[in-house]
């Protein structure tokens, strides 16, 4: 008697679950930070919102490391980031110091959100886009959503490091609803913003700084098991401080290429 004909399955490889997978992972980390701030934990709920920006920045990859990318990663993809970087921020900051603070408290939330959502859409559609230049991909436009959503949690950061600090007043600085508000609006402004940032998944370090940035890199992961509070607080300050050198840096490359072109064009045939 012959063997029995094995019944082929269909369906994607595992392989291709893996990204989803992780997706999934960051979303529900998102959510979970929603509830701890629900709670009024707001060390976990810091902790899982900065969880799901670790997912989010591995998964793209890993989708590429393992051919799995599709359009329906890359929509849920899409979709994970509004609710882990545009819904759990606004609603983190709305218990942290908005709960109370009035009736149009609410705004900048709603604010923050929305400008969340229409950078997130801005950004797909621009995946499209094939006419545009070079060296404008190793720039985003505005700030990117993880970013923002770090940004958008200074107030939690520094309160939390002043509590860990003893420090009354800076705690009652940063649980002010107006400091709220304001990172609330402005880091929505500059998420819908026209302004080039560094985006550094096409970013070359010259040689002679590689050592250097090795050690800095070291030394504020060193920093961030010590005192992780008061580093991201840290990081939060130091993004804004680059992100005119940024400008300038993405100009100087437009007008660069700009000048190579009508060298071109003056050449004769």
């Amino acid at each position: 008697m012959g063997r029995n004909p094995r019944t082929r399955v269909r369906g994607p490889s595992f392989n291709r679950l893996i990204p989803n997978i992780m997706t999934m992972l960051g979303l529900c980390a998102g959510l979970s930070g929603m509830r701890f701030a629900l709670e009024h934990q707001f060390e976990p709920a810091a902790v899982a919102l900065l969880i799901a920006a670790c997912i989010d920045g591995l998964d793209g990859r890993i989708a590429r490391l393992l051919k799995g990318a599709t359009r329906f990663g890359a929509e849920f993809d899409s979709l994970s980031d509004f609710v882990c970087f545009g819904v759990a921020p606004s609603f983190v900051l709305l218990m942290w110091s908005l709960e109370h603070a009035g009736r149009y408290s609410f705004v900048p939330c709603i604010l923050f959100t929305v400008c969340m959502a229409l950078r997130l859409a801005r950004f797909n559609a621009s995946l499209d886009d094939d006419d545009k230049p070079e060296y404008s991909y190793s720039f985003f436009t505005g700030v990117p959503a993880p970013a923002g959503a770090g940004l958008v949690l200074f107030p939690v950061f520094l309160g939390l490091e002043a509590d860990r600090l003893h420090a009354e007043g800076l705690a009652a600085f940063a649980r002010l609803p107006l400091v709220s508000a304001v990172c609330l609006i402005v880091t929505g402004l500059l998420l819908v913003s026209t302004l080039p940032v560094w985006s550094f998944k096409n970013f070359k370090v010259p040689a002679r700084y590689v050592l250097p940035l090795m050690l800095g890199t070291g030394l504020y992961a060193a920093l961030l098991v010590a005192d992780p509070w008061g580093a991201l607080a840290g990081a939060g300050l130091l993004y804004i401080a680059i992100l005119p050198f940024s400008r300038r840096s993405y100009h100087r490359l437009k007008l660069a290429a700009e000048e190579m072109s009508e060298t071109v064009e003056e050449e004769p045939a």
